[in-house]
This record gives C-alpha cells, sequence and structure tokens, in this order.
C-alpha cells in the first residue's frame, strides 16, 4: 500500500486498521465506519478512515459528553432544504455565524454554518480568527461556495447596478445583525470601495437571517441588502453579483460520525442535492464534503 489512493478496498482497509475482513464487515454493517458502495463493492474513503479512527483514539463513546442535535449558525438555502430532505433528524437555530460559533463552542450544538471573513488576511473561516484556534478536535467541512450580491426588488426598478449606488441618499439599505457573516462581508466590500457606511440611509431594524432580509425588500421596507443569489431567487427578486465565498460547516471531529451529520453529508453526495444546487441558483458544489481543516 505505498501509493496514497482516495478510496480502500474492503482488503486494503482491513490491512490498514490491522483488523480482519469479517470484523470490517460488521463495522459496516453496524453502520459505524464510513463507507460507499459502488456497483456492489464496498469502498473505504481514506480522509474519513483517518478521521474515524482519530474519533475514537478521543475516548470511549459512552464517555462522551451528549450535544444537541441541532444544527446552528448562518442560514443557507440548500443546507436548509437537505436537512429536511435527507431525513437526518438535524434541528436547525440559524441565528448568524457568530452566534453558531458560540454554540458550537458552548455544546449547544452539534454543527454550525458559516461564512466569516478576516478582512485582515480576506480568507474565511480562519480557526484562529474565529477563536476556535484551541479546540484540539475542530473539524470544518465545505458545504458549498455562494454567489453573493445585492438583492434589489424585481426588475430593478432603481437601476441599482454596483455598490456605489448604496451612496445615493434616499435609498434605504437593509443589512444583517453584527455578528452575521453577511454583515462582515458587507463592511468589507463598502470599505474596500471606499464607501463610508454611516452616510449610507440603513433600514431602521437588521434582518436576522437571508429570508428576512429577502422579505425586507420584497415587502418595500428596503430597496436593496447583500445576500445569496438562492434568497433572491426564493423571493423572486432581482440579483446583482458582487464576489463568491466559501460556506463551511464547523464541528467537533466526533460529531462527524454522528448518524444525523452521517445521512445530511451522504445526501449531499446524491444527484438530487446537485439538481437542487442548480434550481436554487449561485452555488458551487464541486466541494462540498471536502475535509477544509482537521485540527
Amino acid at each position: 500500500m505505498t501509493e496514497r489512493h482516495a478510496y480502500l478496498t474492503t482488503a486494503e482497509v482491513a490491512d490498514y486498521l490491522r483488523l480482519k475482513e469479517r470484523k470490517v464487515y460488521d463495522l459496516v454493517s453496524q453502520g459505524q465506519i464510513p463507507c460507499s458502495r459502488v456497483t456492489g463493492k464496498l469502498l473505504f474513503p481514506r480522509q474519513q478512515i483517518d478521521l474515524w479512527v482519530l474519533s475514537h483514539l478521543e475516548g470511549d463513546q459512552a464517555q462522551r459528553l451528549t450535544v444537541p442535535v441541532v444544527v446552528a449558525g448562518s442560514q443557507d438555502p440548500l443546507l436548509e432544504w437537505a436537512v429536511r430532505e435527507s431525513g437526518s433528524d438535524l434541528a436547525m437555530l440559524c441565528q448568524g455565524s457568530g452566534d453558531g460559533v458560540r454554540r458550537l463552542l458552548d455544546g449547544k450544538a452539534m454543527l454550525a454554518g458559516i461564512h466569516l471573513l478576516d478582512p485582515s488576511t480576506q480568507r474565511y473561516n480562519e480557526p484562529s480568527a474565529l477563536g476556535l484556534s484551541g479546540m484540539r478536535d475542530l473539524l470544518i467541512v465545505r458545504w458549498a461556495t455562494r454567489r453573493q450580491g445585492l438583492l434589489v426588488p424585481t426588475d430593478n426598478p432603481l437601476k441599482i447596478k454596483a455598490l456605489n449606488d448604496l451612496k445615493r441618499p434616499h435609498l434605504r439599505v437593509a443589512h444583517r445583525q453584527p455578528e452575521a457573516g453577511a454583515a462582515r462581508l458587507l463592511g468589507f466590500l463598502l470599505q474596500q470601495a471606499g464607501i463610508d457606511s454611516s452616510a449610507l440611509n440603513w433600514a431602521p431594524h437588521a434582518s436576522l437571517s437571508e429570508d428576512d432580509l429577502a422579505l425586507s425588500i420584497c415587502q418595500g421596507e428596503a430597496d436593496v441588502g447583500l445576500g445569496v443569489e438562492a434568497a433572491a431567487h426564493r423571493q423572486q427578486l432581482g440579483f446583482v453579483p458582487l464576489c463568491e465565498e466559501p460556506f463551511d460547516l464547523i464541528m467537533q471531529r466526533r460529531s462527524y460520525f454522528e448518524p444525523a451529520v452521517q445521512r445530511l453529508m451522504a445526501f449531499a453526495q446524491q444527484a438530487r442535492f446537485a439538481e437542487r444546487s442548480i434550481h436554487l441558483g449561485g452555488y458551487t458544489i464541486a466541494e462540498t464534503g471536502k475535509i477544509i481543516h482537521n485540527a
């Protein structure tokens, strides 16, 4: 096994783990080891096998603290749909990326969806910038790459074409709560464009989710706001693209092997998931499921 293949056969994984093949088959039948079945043949993703081994080194399952089967963090239309359709039994409590990081650290969520930009490095979801560098079993999994832009009313009656248009004196700008990833991104984009945020005509109240922001524009409470393309499509709004960003899932390594998370990740590899991402719009899923960080 000198050549490192991405997938191992049953015989190879048995040799890799120093187990008998019969024991590997038992683990598969019990749903305890990650694997895929391709044309009747079992294949074991090497990266996930390594994670599985590490998770078992971290302590016996019975000794682990229980974590609520909850997805916290930022609202994402594709994630929201996949959680329901996968039968994962995960509950959703999405109040922004910053809130998701806190709930994960406090043991109040099994995983969190985040898209937090570090303006100093222009990198997303860096553990040190999130206060997670001390979390020795942190796992970050790529969910999707999303298109962010300006949400505007249908047919864009005010002809908003770029970020500079937000400086118009009577334009009402919807916004997210300060800890949300979209709020951090908008602040960075305004700074890059040399726009003083204090000079903008902000909506009186923050929108607490992607859908809330889209609805505020749909209902005429605001004229424009930053959000993902999928949220614009859901409310039949216009969309002015600005940039793309990664949206990741953060969790403890052991949580990755919980049945709820495994069902969600397996569903994300199905054709239905790919079709839905196209239908929602603004997603690239080429890296969905990829391990971005393994502490």
